[in-house]
């Protein structure tokens, strides 16, 4: 089973709908959860969950947790926020603390694809947090895919002539945003779908490879 977990803060955008690609192309059963609106607090280093490897802190994310545990794969997306994983991102991952206490690592050898936004080609701190998190659970990440968001400047309101936002930045001082000055659209990102093609292929052939491993 594919568990997707998309962290964006925004419904049914860029990050989610990556997230969503991935795990409907793969050919296996699957679930995809939004983040957005859940109450979801960070680890408060309790400890309580030494002894079982259960989270006591009572909230969203116990149920998402029980949904990791149950999954074969998990695909993680997050945005870029202020140059790093998104809050509420980063508490869904703090809270994967619970699952690796005296030597059980309960998520260990779960396939792990990432996705997140990132604005630079050679630094991505999303990717690098969520790929932390996994391999510090001993999960196996298998690939990445990188897709093009948009800041919220181009919603907000006043983004057309904020001259300390984003879209000033790129295209000057509008009257007002228009259509031509949206970044493309999920579908209309052929590189991004070339990344998702290719991280779909390398998840069947790694199935193949377990299923011949499992009947000898």
């Amino acid at each position: 089973m594919i568990l997707g977990i998309s962290a964006s803060g925004r419904k049914n955008r860029m990050i989610h709908q990556t997230v969503e690609v991935i795990a409907t192309k793969a050919g296996l059963p699957f679930e995809v959860i939004s983040l957005a609106g859940k109450k979801i607090n960070g680890c408060i280093g309790c400890t309580q969950c030494a002894s079982d490897n259960i989270c006591k802190v009572k909230d969203d994310w116990n149920e998402i947790g029980e949904k990791m545990l149950k999954a074969d794969i998990i695909v993680f997306g997050a945005p870029n926020y202020y140059g790093t994983i998104n809050a509420i991102g980063h508490a869904c991952l703090e809270r994967t603390f619970s699952f690796r206490h005296q030597g059980a690592f309960t998520l260990k050898d779960k396939i792990g694809i990432t996705v997140s936004t990132s604005r630079s080609v050679t630094v991505d701190p999303v990717r690098e947090m969520i790929e932390r998190f996994m391999k510090s659970n001993q999960m196996s990440v298998l690939g990445h895919v990188t897709v093009k968001g948009y800041d919220q400047c181009y919603t907000c309101g006043y983004g057309h002539d904020c001259e300390v936002g984003n879209v000033v930045r790129r295209h000057g001082i509008l009257e007002k945003i228009g259509p031509e000055h949206m970044p493309a659209d999920f579908s209309d990102q052929g590189d991004v779908q070339n990344q998702v093609a290719e991280i779909v292929e390398l998840l069947k052939s790694k199935r193949s490879v377990r299923e011949d491993d499992k009947g000898k």
